[in-house]
């Protein structure tokens, strides 16, 4: 038996990016055929307006990351956090990454916004601050590509960290069996990473860029969060 999963998609790629990358909804999916569980994923690009209809049944629904804020007006940002509460009071498991993770703190009581410690770019390492029987592979510590310049700065009363940096206090957390959220990226590839630093570059800066290109030496652990995710969904 497969996870049906609703991945709402946040965001269109740069026209520079589309070619290689199509969108976040197809990066996703091919990190997800990486994990073991069995998994099958429809993508609605809620940035044009697509949603599932009333009768499709998902196990889960995975919220991407943007280029928008998630404290952002748009109305589209305004109707996804319509459907999300919708889903949230029903029930329904929750993922979130980088916008998706920021939108769900902000949506569910917490806070988000521009973060004083500027942009984070390249791979980050985290300490795990939990332990929770889905979390297999077990890791001491997670490393994952980031891009944001936005934060979680206060969680949703009900929500458990995951993962913190001095960086980034609130990297990971989960509300109950119900909600996990990431603000790195486990479905960035260190190319995609680098592709969007050189777009950056003169925007970042010289010093964030050399630092964020140096990182991209290491390895980073998507594919563990995305097994993660799978096993949080599968849970009963």
């Amino acid at each position: 038996m497969s996870l049906r999963i609703c991945i709402l998609e946040t965001d269109i790629l740069r026209p520079e990016l589309v070619d290689q990358y199509q969108g976040y909804g197809q990066m996703f999916q091919r990190l997800f055929s990486q994990q073991p569980i069995a998994a099958e994923f429809v993508v609605y690009n809620v940035m044009q307006g697509h949603y599932p209809s009333d009768d499709e049944q998902f196990d889960a629904y995975l919220v991407t990351g943007s280029k928008a804020d998630s404290f952002g007006t748009d109305p589209w940002i305004q109707t996804l956090k319509t459907y999300l509460l919708e889903r949230y009071q029903r029930g329904d498991k929750l993922l979130g990454v980088c916008f998706g993770h920021q939108l769900l703190a902000l949506l569910l009581g917490g806070k988000s916004e521009r973060a004083t410690q500027g942009w984070g770019v390249g791979t980050h390492s985290y300490k795990l601050a939990a332990k929770a029987p889905w979390m297999s592979p077990v890791r001491e510590e997670l490393t994952l590509l980031i891009s944001h310049q936005d934060q979680v700065t206060e969680l949703p009363e009900n929500a458990t960290v995951i993962a913190s940096s001095d960086f980034c206090p609130f990297a990971a957390y989960h509300i109950n069996d119900q909600v996990l959220c990431f603000q790195g990226h486990p479905e960035f590839i260190h190319d995609y990473s680098r592709a969007l630093l050189e777009i950056r570059q003169q925007h970042l800066g010289e010093q964030i860029y050399s630092k964020g290109m140096a990182s991209l030496d290491q390895e980073h652990h998507g594919t563990t969060v995305a097994e993660w995710m799978m096993r949080f969904v599968a849970q009963k």
